[in-house]
């Protein structure tokens, strides 16, 4: 059983976080966090997954360097710039790795180093290297809320998770923190998620885990069709919760897996129904489809749909968008055998039955997609599989957002 607990990345044993102020961006806030350090009692299993972006942030290339041996104490992170495709980006992510071991006591290479923010604009390393220490001295058992704080951009909630679940008898703990908002599509997203656990498993099986998990949560999200240059998920394994080493894809890996989907899934829907102006979360529920890769390709580009997050923003039934976005998703599918309904806590109705449109109480339609979270519901009446993808609606203040982000 998998019980939600307080904590965040901190509710593991062993791990402490902070988040505090130094002025990454210009003008920003003094209450604004934008330094994030986290750091565990002991060496960590680490695995990580990045952007598919051809375009990578120096961050990237600087964690997948610290993580070849597999290994990891800590992590670093900022907000307010991205140290993407500016000069000095790949020194600079090196050096906040490297204020880091300097204020902890570790090395260099003991951190993953993430950023997120503007693109093309060299970052203030001088405000990271005099921001470190107080990181550090602020690092607590209850710092998690702070470094959540610390990584949001535009972001409007923090998000943050913790869990316990047990394992031969020993009670195992996850937490994690993302940020996420906009600049979000499969394959991840202008995201940031930071994993924790007491687990005691290999890298080996952290990795596969991390990979899986991955592919059904934060890359089946799409905010805006954006693919970004700094999106990072991190899992950190520091053995403390005394469980016997997961070593094999056994019955203990399986419970395991089963906790980081539930926390993945968790926050991948809040990135979701942060997205950057949103009003209401959208899930596509896709059933009886031939193959679980077609049902994800098409509910994906029924939540990617700029016509489709339109109309949810408007509340208005218009099911011939959904229809029409499956039927460009190059997704196999017989058109004629599709139902589509819309659902919510306001209740279900139904659209479309067989490929054809139906009569249908537009008051009732209205009252159903007004509600906070939206549900659509297509059964391709086809096969046994299915898949679930999270978008949102387009709202005016994602222009709003987006239009003068830079300046």
């Amino acid at each position: 059983m998998i019980k939600e607990i307080s904590g965040g990345v901190c509710a593991a044993q062993g791990f402490k976080a902070s988040g505090v102020h130094c002025g990454v961006k210009a003008g920003s806030s003094p209450d604004k966090n934008d330094l994030a350090l986290i750091l565990s009692e002991k060496e960590c299993a680490a695995a990580g997954v990045y952007t598919l972006n051809r375009v990578k942030a120096a961050p990237i290339y600087v964690t997948m360097d610290h993580l070849e041996n597999g290994v990891a104490w800590g992590v670093v992170a900022n907000s307010g710039n991205a140290n993407a495709c500016c000069p000095m980006s790949h020194e600079n992510a090196e050096a906040m790795c490297g204020f880091a071991a300097k204020a902890t006591g570790r090395e260099a290479e003991d951190f993953v180093v993430c950023s997120t923010g503007v693109i093309g604009q060299t970052i203030n390393i001088q405000a990271l290297q005099t921001g470190m220490p107080k990181a550090a001295a602020a690092l607590s058992s209850d710092g998690s809320d702070a470094a959540a704080a610390a990584i949001m951009t535009t972001d409007t909630v923090k998000k943050e998770i913790a869990v316990s679940f047990e394992l031969g008898g020993k009670t195992v703990r996850m937490g994690a923190i993302a940020k996420g908002s906009g600049m979000i599509h499969p394959n991840m997203g202008t995201m940031l998620a930071f994993v924790t656990t007491d687990c005691a498993v290999t890298t080996e099986m952290l990795e596969d885990a991390l990979r899986e998990v991955s592919a059904k949560t934060f890359n089946r999200v799409t905010v805006d069709g954006d693919t970004s240059t700094n999106d990072t998920c991190v899992v950190l394994a520091n053995g403390m919760a005394g469980n016997e080493l997961i070593e094999w894809k056994d019955e203990s890996y399986e419970t395991f897996k089963a906790a980081l989907d539930y926390v993945c899934r968790h926050l991948a829907r809040a990135i979701a129904a942060d997205g950057e102006g949103a009003s209401r979360l959208v899930t596509c529920k896709m059933t009886g489809a031939r193959s679980e890769e077609s049902a994800e390709r098409l509910a994906k580009a029924v939540v990617g749909s700029a016509l489709v997050k339109a109309a949810m923003f408007g509340a208005d039934a218009n099911w011939g968008r959904v229809l029409c976005a499956m039927g460009y998703s190059k997704a196999p599918f017989r058109p004629e055998h599709v139902d589509i309904s819309f659902e919510s806590s306001a209740g279900s109705i139904l659209v479309c039955e067989q490929g054809d449109g139906l009569a249908f109480d537009e008051e009732l339609a209205k009252k159903v997609l007004t509600e906070k979270e939206v549900v659509i519901a297509v059964n391709l009446n086809e096969g046994e599989d299915e898949a679930e993808c999270w978008g949102c609606d387009l709202t005016y203040d994602y222009v709003k957002i987006n239009g003068d982000y830079r300046t």
